[in-house]
């Protein structure tokens, strides 16, 4: 096992206050001598904390001019970190607020140098009666989409304190997201490069009730689960389209196929725009490379199309009425699940390390 004195602790900060400075000082204290601090765009009047911390000779200051939100402050710092320290072990990252003992700094750093090949992630208890809301909320939102979203099960989605190893950084620099989606991002490009997740307990600290937090439980859970959220509009986009083309091809057809034109009709605008459904789950939605997707689109469209009829009669047949809303609630279970085999059937992809 490799010495905690080859990981390097990473800080992004925006507009912090004194507390980074102690953090910065404890760190020291606890025998880590490498800090890397990113002032990600911060306000003048921080300037004086980061001109203290360029004394410390363990920490290095990285600036950026304007704020570009805390995946590209990471991002920054994983190029640094790789340049400057290519044979360590991998970054621990923390956050600026004071929010991570410096003690579980050193657990996770310490669990990093034991598994070296893993991301680590420190996970707090959010079951605690004075657990802020905003942060209870935030979690409890996260945590149970996540599984869902992205196929990712882990305890704190949004934590902050995480060992990184460094062959995995090359990759992350890579991963979509400048702002909180980035790490939520990177919890995903784990399944995809099949890197084992390991957990270890953190305090749960809270300074104001959290106040000094940058995260916006709605609108950076929207960013973090952008993929659902195009898979949706995609999918809203392709019905649109069923119509419109449904329309044009019974006024084209309707008088030429006298007594089939409506199923034509039909036949047509379905496959053009189950086309051009997977055209924008495999281009945009998954950014998929994966080898023989649209025979498994069109597999799976057969068979969702299929399982609908059968569930909505079967179902029929037990109630004995509803038979539109039947077909709602059965698609709705379906529209879902069909999300779940696109993720990890039709549109999977296995990067190995080190490749594109």
């Amino acid at each position: 096992m490799k010495s905690t004195n080859n990981v390097t602790i990473l800080i992004p900060a925006y507009n912090p206050d004194y507390k980074l400075t102690e953090l910065v000082r404890d760190i020291i204290k606890e025998g880590f001598q490498k800090i890397v601090v990113v002032n990600d765009g911060s306000d003048p009047e921080c300037n004086s904390i980061f001109t203290n911390l360029k004394d410390y000779k363990e920490c290095t200051v990285i600036e950026h001019e304007v704020n570009q939100g805390k995946g590209q402050a990471l991002k920054t710092a994983f190029s640094y970190f790789l340049k400057h320290f290519p044979n360590d072990t991998g970054l621990v990252t923390a956050d600026a607020d004071g929010q991570h003992a410096v003690e579980d700094m050193k657990k996770v750093a310490k669990r990093l140098c034991e598994c070296p090949k893993s991301l680590v992630l420190g996970v707090r208890d959010f079951s605690g009666k004075d657990i802020p809301f905003r942060s209870k909320f935030g979690n409890v939102l996260t945590k149970s989409v996540a599984k869902f979203a992205s196929g990712v099960k882990v305890s704190d989605t949004q934590t902050g304190l995480r060992g990184i190893p460094a062959s995995f950084l090359n990759k992350l620099i890579h991963v979509e997201g400048t702002r909180y989606e980035f790490e939520m991002n990177m919890l995903v490009e784990c399944k995809s490069n099949n890197i084992e997740i390991e957990e270890v307990k953190i305090q749960t600290i809270y300074i104001e009730e959290n106040e000094s937090s940058h995260f916006n439980p709605i609108k950076d859970s929207i960013r973090i689960y952008s993929v659902f959220l195009k898979f949706a509009f995609s999918s809203v986009l392709s019905f649109g389209l069923d119509v419109l083309l449904f329309a044009l091809f019974v006024a084209i057809l309707n008088g030429v196929l006298v007594e089939t034109y409506i199923i034509f009709a039909t036949i047509f605008a379905r496959v053009l725009s189950s086309l051009f459904n997977f055209t924008v789950n495999r281009k945009i939605v998954f950014k998929s490379v994966a080898k023989h997707a649209l025979a498994k689109y069109f597999t799976l469209a057969v068979g969702q199309m299929l399982a609908s009829a059968l569930l909505v009669y079967m179902v029929f047949l037990m109630i004995g009425f509803g038979e539109v809303g039947i077909k709602i609630v059965v698609d709705i279970f379906l529209f879902l699940l069909s999300y779940v085999i696109q993720r990890e059937w039709v549109f999977k992809k296995r990067y190995e390390l080190g490749t594109e």
